[in-house]
């Protein structure tokens, strides 16, 4: 007698959208891409030019040579590449005076966040960052400005025991990839301390961030669990972790790959969420789908909460050799 094979549980996936690649990490991918196709292999990059492993490991296979400083690299005439999240001042600096050929691959939203900066220091402001201690993107920011010019505010606690140093006026800006409630709650804090403080003219968390979040918050409620895609390095999935778990679904796990997967944890589960940090690529969002399929009868659902059509240009030393089908919208 032939026996029937155990039926698979049932399980609802709500995929969030928008998940995953935002315009800057398309770019900064891009530029490498770019760079081997125009100049060969080897191309060195200074730091992760975004926080994967797998978009990592893919662009080192092509010829891509990862280091973290600047010294790593020999003196010739291979192109050197800034990875998306920014560098200090001091960095393009050193390389010129090596005579180095580079590209930045800086996000121009983190390129905004610098130039504000600068203005501050200008016009004379204490500048408050708000962010993570060692975060590059942070790194950079402060790198822009001679040490001691920028104090860093890491939490509302941070917040009720700042005291400025000076009596010049105050000015705060912000890493891209915080909590957006996370980040409200400290601005609350500074504007009610400081009424005078000055704010950026458009906020400094990025928009794919901000829809990301909010994605997640929409659908947190009616999940079981969620995942997201992403590295534990990778600032802006870690806090889509965290926005999940506060908004409702207390089993929220951060997981680069399917072979990552807990079967465990996912036993009775009926509704599951599924999103991707912004540097996680969509390749790696389907392998967990597919991975759930063999365990699950899955039916997929996607719940889009924004639409996202930006792009940034490329730079000048790429543009002539375009991807196929690429579109050069305007900075």
């Amino acid at each position: 007698m032939q026996v029937s094979p155990t039926p698979k549980a049932p399980i609802k996936v709500l995929l969030c959208a928008p998940r995953g690649f935002c315009a800057g990490v398309d770019r900064a991918i891009q530029i490498v891409d770019l760079a081997l196709e125009k100049y060969g292999a080897p191309v060195y990059v200074r730091h992760e030019i975004v926080h994967n492993k797998y978009v990592v490991e893919s662009l080192r296979n092509k010829g891509a040579v990862f280091v973290e400083e600047l010294d790593e690299i020999p003196d010739n005439d291979r192109p050197v590449i800034f990875s998306a999240h920014g560098v200090p001042k001091s960095v393009p600096e050193v390389a010129r005076s090596r005579n180095l050929f580079f590209l930045d691959a800086t996000c121009p939203l983190v390129s905004k966040v610098h130039k504000e900066a600068i203005l501050h220091d200008r016009r004379d402001r204490e500048i408050l960052l708000i962010g993570h201690k060692g975060h590059p993107e942070v790194v950079g920011t402060m790198g822009q400005l001679p040490e001691g010019r920028v104090s860093l505010i890491e939490t509302a606690a941070d917040a009720r025991q700042f005291a400025p140093k000076t009596d010049r006026q105050l000015a705060w800006i912000s890493q891209t990839t915080l909590s957006v409630d996370d980040t409200q709650e400290i601005v609350e804090i500074l504007e009610e301390r400081f009424p005078t403080i000055t704010k950026p003219h458009k906020d400094d968390i990025c928009y794919a961030t901000t829809n990301r979040q909010h994605a997640v918050k929409h659908i947190a409620p009616q999940c079981d669990a969620m995942i997201v895609v992403g590295a534990p390095n990778s600032s802006n999935s870690k806090r889509l972790r965290e926005v999940g778990e506060r908004a409702g679904c207390e089993k929220a796990y951060l997981i680069q790959r399917a072979s990552e997967i807990c079967w465990g944890d996912f036993e009775g589960v009926k509704t599951l969420g599924i999103t991707a940090g912004a540097s996680a690529p969509e390749i790696l969002v389907e392998e967990i789908v597919e991975a759930f399929r063999l365990h699950f009868d899955v039916t997929l659902e996607t719940v889009t909460t924004a639409e996202e059509n930006i792009a940034f240009n490329l730079p000048k030393e790429l543009r002539a050799t375009p991807l196929v089908g690429e579109t050069r919208p305007a900075e």
